[in-house]
């Protein structure tokens, strides 16, 4: 299995991605370090030797591109997806593979993070921890273009060399119908008992990403390859989310059914160890049991396996993703959150692979005047 890119490998991905133009002068690798030396793991390291391996292949291709600078700058973990990033960002040329916030002051320049937002053009940010939800809306303020790879890993290389013109037309064949769409109808299987979730997809449109991103504003995965809708969250005075029914997820061995009303999370339905965790969460966060997102991931068309990470599983099929949706087109924020260390966007993606013992039967999107069955299961019939 191939591990590594090399630089012209990398060029060329960096041209298909972000298409670079004359305009264009700063890239920024943006990367995550552990707060301290326990926290860190194997994978992070190696990611971190992964950012610093890319800028050392840009800072030898950009030119032909056109471009000046290559930059690449940490910052401590924030301990949990998609959660608002430190205004602080440290330059450091070194090793980055044995370091930890505890030591950024001393070993690297400080540099307020908008400061370095202003001047970049394209960002990348390979985290731990996902940085889509904050760097989404600050590219709309700072007017840069990015990537996101939370939790990238060396197995995921194989999936950067696809052809990701041929991702977005496929893509593009789901948000059309997405855009037209009133509402889903997803039914689940999960050990022989049945469930039935009706998804509200009224005034809304659906976001495509398909790993190019060419204009200032965007922000999206890559890996990428799924077109994603926010279900209707009935902001709309007297006008409440239709979104209700169940939703069942395995963790491990049990199998959590929620109970959906209004397009939330209201209660679990099952019993277990971690039913009864979901369930506290649920009283303590009521924002956590928003239904943020309804993905449709194509890469498992593409011969793509999962992983174990989120980044890559996320776009092999259809997931429902929990929590933060404000970054997506919705509207709960981090401040929807009664504790800001709650604040999560959390993918459960429907693959066998993940969820051995829970199939999607079908999926039907209802469109004006017609129904259209788009899954059939666990695989997508158009």
């Amino acid at each position: 299995m191939k591990t590594v890119l090399s630089q012209n490998e990398l060029q060329l991905l960096f041209q298909t991605v972000f298409a670079p133009g004359p305009e264009d002068r700063v890239v920024t690798f943006l990367v995550d370090v552990p707060p301290t030396i326990g926290e860190d793991s194997e994978d992070w390291k190696e990611r971190r030797r992964m950012a610093m391996e890319w800028w050392a292949d840009a800072l030898e291709f950009l030119p032909a591109l056109g471009m000046e600078k290559a930059q690449i700058v940490y910052y401590s973990g924030v301990g949990r997806n998609n959660a608002d990033l430190p205004d602080t960002v440290y330059e450091w040329k070194g090793d980055s593979t044995a370091l930890y916030a505890t030591a950024l002051p001393a070993a690297g320049t400080p540099r307020p993070l908008v400061e370095v937002l202003d001047e970049s053009d394209i960002v990348l940010a390979p985290t731990e921890y996902s940085a889509t939800a904050p760097l989404k809306m600050l590219a709309k303020r700072h007017r840069f273009r990015g990537a996101t790879m939370p939790g990238f890993l060396r197995s995921m290389v194989p999936a950067l060399g696809i052809d990701y013109k041929r991702v977005h037309e496929r893509i593009m064949s789901f948000k059309q119908r997405l855009d037209e769409a009133e509402s889903i109808d997803i039914t689940f299987e999960a050990r022989g008992r049945e469930a039935a979730f009706h998804g509200d997809l009224r005034f809304r449109t659906a976001t495509p990403s398909s790993g190019m991103f060419h204009q200032a504003g965007i922000v999206g995965n890559l890996p990428s390859g799924e077109t994603y809708i926010v279900p209707y969250e009935g902001e709309k005075e007297g006008i409440p989310s239709e979104s209700l029914g169940e939703i069942p997820v395995q963790f491990g061995d049990e199998i959590v059914v929620y109970r959906v009303e209004n397009n939330v999370a209201v209660e679990v339905m099952t019993n277990g160890a971690r039913s009864a965790e979901e369930q506290d969460m649920l009283a303590k966060e009521p924002a956590y049991g928003n239904i943020a997102e309804i993905g449709f991931g194509v890469l498992g068309d593409f011969g793509m396996n999962a992983v174990g990470s989120l980044l890559m599983d996320e776009k092999l099929g259809l997931h429902i993703a929990f929590g933060r949706s404000e970054h997506f087109g919705g509207i709960v924020s981090p401040k929807s959150f009664r504790d800001p260390n709650n604040v999560i966007h959390i993918d459960r993606v429907y693959v066998p692979s993940l969820q051995p013992d829970v199939t999607v039967k079908s999926a039907v999107l209802n469109l004006p005047g017609k129904s259209e069955v788009i899954m059939k299961e666990g695989q997508w019939v158009i």
